[in-house]
């Protein structure tokens, strides 16, 4: 299977680290009840404990976004940051997501500020594998479709209608 190009690819280190905290903080918003709360107590500790460092890449990703983009700088970061959201609030991923921001939330309590930027790019991976098995899966299921309905499709949905003009 190709590699799949999501939001989350060839990103800088900045973007790295941000897109982690996005999909960190749709974890703290999505995974609720006794299973979230670990989530939500650890997104909290992350934005205090992470602070200057978070801050040094949203700094950097706004420098990088005006050399890319210009006076349309803002328009661009806003419209892609929209897509990361959306791509890590997909519906039928969230519980997949909630399971591995509890694993985040237990591998950050071992990441020193100084190193959280070069967590940033396996963390992301971490938090992106459940929606990539889930495209994944998807595509098989659609592969498979397509051999049923090869195989037995036409014949099938032929049987109703036939059935209906006895």
């Amino acid at each position: 299977m190709p590699a799949r190009r999501t939001v989350n690819s060839e990103v800088s280190a900045a973007q790295a680290l941000w897109n982690l905290r996005s999909a960190y903080n749709v974890a703290a918003l999505n995974c609720t009840g006794e299973q979230g709360a670990p989530i939500l107590a650890g997104y909290a500790e992350f934005q205090k404990k992470y602070a200057k460092t978070l801050t040094t890449a949203n700094r950097n990703l706004d420098k990088e976004y005006r050399i890319r983009f210009g006076a349309k700088a803002i328009r661009e970061r806003e419209a892609y940051q929209t897509q990361v959201y959306n791509f890590f609030a997909l519906p039928p991923v969230v519980p997949s997501l909630c399971r591995a921001a509890l694993d985040l939330t237990g591998a950050l309590q071992n990441v020193p500020a100084a190193q959280l930027e070069q967590f940033a790019p396996g963390g992301l991976a971490s938090a992106e594998a459940p929606f990539r098995a889930f495209f994944d899966a998807y595509e098989q299921y659609q592969a498979d479709l397509a051999a049923w309905d090869a195989q037995y499709g036409a014949a099938r949905a032929e049987a109703p209608a036939e059935r209906d003009q006895g």
